[in-house]
């Protein structure tokens, strides 16, 4: 386990789009379609230091193995607590606890942040890796949306995880 969990830097962003954009192109994991461009990533990364959410990476001696970030639930205001997780491993680093260890940090990050709720949405892809982490981290289903995303021909269930944090007494 050589890989430092770290806050993703500008520099970060071009390794951290290569990772995603063979799940986009490739994969039902995301719904996303287009695979961002370095602007998107730029822009994304932008919004969530201004709103003070965590992104960080898994970095191999400069290689990024994966990223993990939290974005708003929704954008009305009484939502400003819960937070969704977004977790994606370059996949020569899968099986390593890797993703294990990122969430972990997100999850730290996050309650640091006020987050007090976060949300897992998993597309269901016949996979069970990305539920099986979760509920290690203490997340437990919420619910299941079915047939609300349509990728690559066919149609995606997702299912909801949560995972309560403790409040931050500092806020």
């Amino acid at each position: 386990m050589t890989e430092i969990i770290r806050a993703a830097t500008v520099a970060d962003l071009a390794a951290v789009a290569a990772v995603y954009a063979a799940y986009v192109t490739d994969s039902v994991a995301t719904f996303e379609e287009n695979v961002p461009s370095p602007d998107d990533w730029r822009a994304r990364h932008a919004d969530l230091a201004a709103r003070g959410l965590p992104f960080l990476v898994a970095d191999d001696g400069g290689r990024i193995a994966g990223y993990a970030y939290a974005t708003p639930w929704r954008p009305k205001p009484a939502y400003r607590h819960t937070a969704e997780d977004t977790i994606y491993l370059d996949p020569a680093y899968t099986g390593r606890g890797i993703g294990s260890r990122l969430l972990a940090a997100l999850l730290d990050a996050c309650a640091t942040a006020g987050v007090r709720q976060v949300i897992a949405v998993i597309a269901d892809t016949g996979s069970d890796a990305s539920a099986a982490l979760h509920r290690r981290h203490g997340f437990t289903d919420a619910g299941r949306l079915t047939a609300v995303g349509f990728k690559h021909g066919r149609w995606i269930d997702t299912l909801l995880m949560q995972r309560t944090l403790p409040p931050n007494p500092a806020l």
